[in-house]
């Protein structure tokens, strides 16, 4: 028996990197899973490797109604929600303000922060009535300093790190956990996206600097337990050697 066993969890951005490795932890820890993203056959190949306490739903977080449409699928098959991991986000097309495209620049916004919003909107007043539940953003170290080729990116990190503590701050009273997580850089295929560029100094890490998908996992199973409370509201960095002994990874 975990903390997690018959908890019941929606992972959005599910078809790969941090997102499918905390739904393969998260299901074996006990708890039923949801996994969205738009990538349907993905995550339909991954909820099947699960088994019965998975589900898969096709969900472009950029779009209230394939979120609402999530959380429904959740309550519906399992009889509840009880944790939100708010981790698509997408980094694409990477550019200089002075040369991006409007409308491609909006997408990422309508993906990282109002797919972001869409989630807590949804989730909270089904946590709400059942007297809580936890809510984890996927942050970044862009929230807080700007990067060269990456407004969009920063731009939305930024107002989804202040959206989660709109969550804790609102949600607290009500027994919803809001926390967020800033993993450092993971080995990911966005990664190779940043790479591919050459912008500023993150594409110049190697693959070997980037740490594993399953070491983010490790640290949102355990910021699901109340033994995080002490970071209720706030920002946890992956970076930070204590946090990183605490959930025992090197």
């Amino acid at each position: 028996m975990t903390h997690l066993t018959g908890k019941t969890a929606l992972i959005t951005g599910a078809s790969r990197g941090i997102g499918e490795a905390t739904a393969r932890l998260f299901a074996e820890m006990g708890a039923n899973v949801v996994l969205a993203a738009r990538g349907k056959g993905e995550i339909e190949k991954i909820a099947g490797d699960i088994g019965d306490a998975a589900r898969a739903v096709s969900c472009d977080v950029s779009q209230f109604e394939d979120v609402k449409a999530a959380v429904d699928l959740a309550v519906d098959s399992f009889g509840g929600l009880d944790i939100v991991i708010g981790n698509a986000g997408v980094i694409e097309p990477i550019s200089h303000l002075a040369d991006s495209d409007p409308e491609e620049w909006g997408k990422v916004i309508d993906i990282n922060l109002k797919g972001v919003y869409y989630g807590m909107r949804c989730a909270m007043p089904v946590m709400q009535a059942a007297g809580g539940g936890t809510i984890i953003t996927i942050s970044s170290g862009a929230a807080h300093n700007a990067l060269e080729g990456w407004s969009h990116y920063c731009a939305s990190k930024a107002g989804a790190a202040m959206m989660t503590m709109a969550c804790h701050k609102e949600g607290a009273e009500h027994g919803i956990r809001a926390m967020g997580l800033s993993p450092g850089t993971v080995a990911t295929q966005m990664q190779r996206e940043i790479k591919v560029t050459g912008i500023n100094p993150v594409a110049q890490l190697e693959w070997e600097d980037h740490i594993p998908p399953e070491w983010p996992a490790k640290c949102l199973v355990w910021m699901c337990s109340e033994d995080s409370n002490a970071w209720l509201g706030q920002e946890i960095s992956l970076r930070d050697d204590n946090i990183r002994a605490r959930i025992g990874v090197a």
